[in-house]
């Protein structure tokens, strides 16, 4: 992979703000023509610096307000129970980002849905079926202080 030089820290700035942003656009403010630009973006695309593109939606709009944290604790904490809670907790539509962590929890949850009613309905008939689960907190955000997708270069 080659090292990222100011430019490419300087298109995927751009880019990270808004990734519809042309090669036109990108060269007039980064004072490059447009076709070092494009092989630029190509390059980090190939080399996964960039993963894709996608469209930020309002949570509010699309009828999914109520943002929940979800701390798991499991009973077994060898290998295959652990694949086995992953392959499962990917497969609710619930569950929009899930990392294994060291501490006191073993799984963080970001969880978004209409309401309550709808969380535990999650909570009861998935999370909580599921065989090798101890213990969930459940942590309700009242208020997004800040969110971002924008990693800082």
């Amino acid at each position: 992979m080659t090292e990222l030089d100011q430019i490419d820290r300087q298109i995927l700035e751009v880019l990270q703000k808004n990734s519809r942003t042309t090669t036109k656009e990108l060269s007039y403010d980064l004072d490059l023509s447009q076709t070092p630009i494009y092989e630029r973006i190509k390059r980090m695309e190939r080399e996964g610096v960039i993963s894709g593109y996608v469209a930020l939606l309002d949570r509010e709009k699309i009828g999914k307000p109520l943002l929940t944290y979800c701390s798991v604790q499991l009973k077994e904490h060898a290998k295959p129970f652990l694949e086995q809670f992953e392959r499962e907790v990917v497969t609710f539509t619930e569950v929009v980002e899930c990392y294994y962590l060291a501490g006191n929890f073993d799984y963080l949850l970001r969880v978004m849905v209409k309401d309550i009613a709808q969380y535990q309905n999650f909570l009861v008939n998935k999370l909580a079926a599921l065989e090798n689960i101890q213990n969930v907190q459940s942590m309700f955000v009242m208020t997004e202080v800040k969110w971002s997708t924008r990693i800082p270069l």
